[in-house]
């Protein structure tokens, strides 16, 4: 009998990266002409895994946000982690507005990934493990279809494919 290979389909973010490209970001912002005087500032919080942005207007807000989706970019990281909260009024007529990474994925997420998998009609199975969906097949071309498939089908959330075996 045929061995089954297998791997895993996740959302994951890694964190230093996100440290780094939130570094970057504000040495950008604290350098610009016109986000000068704004006093923006980010706060990770990597246990909730919340940026919290506080700036002094719309504007500023809008411009901080843009240079770190550009520094997401630019150190390999998936925008479509970040999920972005409406901007509340805050002290001395500021704003801040909570951006939350998104990190695993979700059981309506991991259901619609295994429909997906079976409507392929392949002989090969899906389960839902926790934060994380297996995909098990005798045969990895079918299994390298599963993952161009789910890279096609372009989530609003990013997806990895890890323990390919």
């Amino acid at each position: 009998m045929a061995k089954n290979s297998s791997f895993d389909i996740v959302s994951e973010i890694d964190m230093q990266e996100v440290d780094n490209a939130l570094n970057q970001a504000i040495k950008e912002i604290n350098q610009r002409y016109d986000l000068k005087e704004s006093k923006t500032e980010f706060e990770l919080n990597k246990k909730d895994k919340v940026l919290n942005l506080n700036t002094k207007d719309d504007y500023s807000r809008k411009q901080a946000i843009d240079i770190l989706l550009n520094r997401f970019i630019k150190r390999g990281l998936s925008v479509k982690s970040i999920k972005t909260e409406e901007p509340e009024p805050a002290a001395n007529g500021r704003l801040k507005q909570k951006l939350n990474l998104q990190s695993g994925i979700s059981k309506d997420n991991a259901k619609l990934i295994t429909k997906l998998i079976k409507d392929l009609k392949l002989k090969v199975s899906a389960q839902i493990m926790d934060e994380k969906v297996r995909v098990q097949g005798p045969k990895k071309d079918e299994l390298q279809t599963v993952i161009q498939a789910v890279k096609d089908a372009d989530y609003d959330f990013p997806v990895q494919f890890v323990n390919y075996q």
